[in-house]
């Protein structure tokens, strides 16, 4: 079209642009029933935990234990998955899962008889496990999907991306809750083992990728490189350090086996209703961002976004009403799906090829790892203040957070999302 076209064609985004591409469907399927198994998992061990100790911070614990792997690998994942073929090492990890998984399944069998007290070190032991091959799943795959879509559909697949990790959430929970219920834990972990396989097997569809990043140096003079990079980006390292401790001081969802249990009366099955009604608020929410997208104003909406999840936590923290907590948890998730998006975004745009597994990386010691640290944080507050002040004080803290940031940040808020494309490196 040109300016003199006097019958100019206007083209409308494609909201299925990326789901276009079949290597990306494929990663779509291995994030989707991998999540899935994820999410049944934390069901199942964090209701099984606190029904074993009915300590609010054994069950804080669980998140810790995932956490120190994850964090303390993280670095050394991201160098290796820049200087990896992602599929073979895609491999590697999802086998390390299945195999914990397995364990899992194998450790809940009735005809072990074992002690409470053991049970719930294997647990804490195998969660470490799946930790450390956490710390090289998040910049493997953040590293792969850059290969598997054009730049200027990013946005679009990470909308599609995040939905149906969203999705995921929504049924995990459920399902987690629900085989637990009817069924018992070894059945809920058999079927957590068949979505491992599953999410495995999608991965032998993707292409070979070699990594297009040839060490020349040593391995601390390349980890050294990527952290530079980050805190030399502006933006970047704002939107890491804003999820940071937003989500550290919001990790209330750990403590939900106590609502379910405790103040609601509603068992497994509850908790998984809970869990499923944030990740129903994500979903829905995220859908609706393929057609409306929040990218316009982008560090504006990240800072609304962010408030709006402290606000949400605090109502659900108050709630007596289980219903109105559900709409609460729904708003939650709304909040934050927005958040990830934009942040996923940015960082896709920002990060050169040659150094996305090690930005990944930090950005995981940032991001990746701050729900399970924020869920320690949660149940040493509940330990300490009860229940209720506990969450409440989280969701002031996030709202505190995202009112530091906004005064820290406000030239950020009047950049478009051309802007933040064009955007060069920029001391902090």
């Amino acid at each position: 079209m040109t300016d003199s076209d006097p019958n100019p064609v206007i083209v409308k985004p494609d909201p299925f642009a990326a789901l276009r591409y079949k290597e990306f469907r494929s990663f779509l399927g291995m994030r989707f029933f991998f999540t899935l198994a994820y999410q049944m998992q934390a069901v199942v061990i964090g209701y099984h935990i606190y029904d074993l100790t009915h300590d609010a911070l054994k069950l804080g614990l669980v998140g810790l234990c995932e956490a120190i792997p994850a964090i303390g690998i993280a670095l050394y994942g991201g160098y290796i998955a820049d200087k990896s073929e992602k599929r073979g090492l895609l491999i590697k990890i999802f086998t390390g899962v299945w195999l914990a998984s397995v364990l899992m399944l194998i450790m809940t069998s009735k005809y072990l008889h074992l002690k409470e007290d053991i049970i719930v070190l294997i647990m804490y032991g195998l969660v470490f496990c799946i930790g450390i091959a956490r710390g090289f799943f998040g910049p493997a795959t953040f590293s792969l999907m850059a290969k598997i879509v054009p730049k200027e559909l990013y946005p679009n697949s990470a909308t599609w991306n995040s939905s149906s990790w969203q999705l995921a959430t929504i049924i995990g929970p459920v399902a987690g809750g629900f085989v637990n219920y009817l069924w018992g834990i070894t059945a809920a972990y058999g079927f957590i083992v068949v979505l491992v396989s599953i999410s495995l097997i999608c991965i032998f569809n993707f292409k070979k990728h070699p990594s297009t990043y040839v060490p020349k140096e040593n391995i601390f003079h390349s980890l050294k490189e990527g952290i530079q990079f980050v805190f030399k980006t502006k933006m970047m390292v704002w939107a890491m350090s804003l999820d940071l401790f937003s989500v550290f001081f919001g990790g209330a969802v750990a403590l939900l086996p106590m609502f379910a249990k405790d103040v609601f009366h509603l068992g497994s099955y509850g908790l998984g209703m809970m869990r499923g009604a944030a990740s129903l608020g994500a979903v829905v929410t995220m859908l609706a961002m393929t057609r409306f997208s929040p990218m316009g104003r982008p560090w504006r909406n990240l800072l609304i976004a962010v408030t709006g999840f402290g606000l949400s936590i605090i109502c659900y923290g108050l709630s007596k009403n289980f219903y109105l907590t559900l709409f609460f948890l729904f708003l939650e998730g709304s909040f934050d799906s927005v958040s990830v998006i934009i942040r996923q975004t940015i960082m896709q745009l920002l990060t050169p090829d040659e150094m996305r597994g090690r930005v990944s990386a930090v950005n995981s010691m940032f991001i990746g790892s701050s729900n399970e640290i924020g869920e320690f944080e949660s149940g040493l507050s509940a330990k300490l203040l009860t229940l209720v002040p506990a969450v409440v004080f989280g969701g002031s803290m996030t709202i505190a957070i995202a009112g530091i940031t906004w005064l820290k940040t406000r030239s950020l808020t009047k950049l478009s999302l051309q802007d933040i494309n064009e955007q060069t490196t920029k001391p902090v």
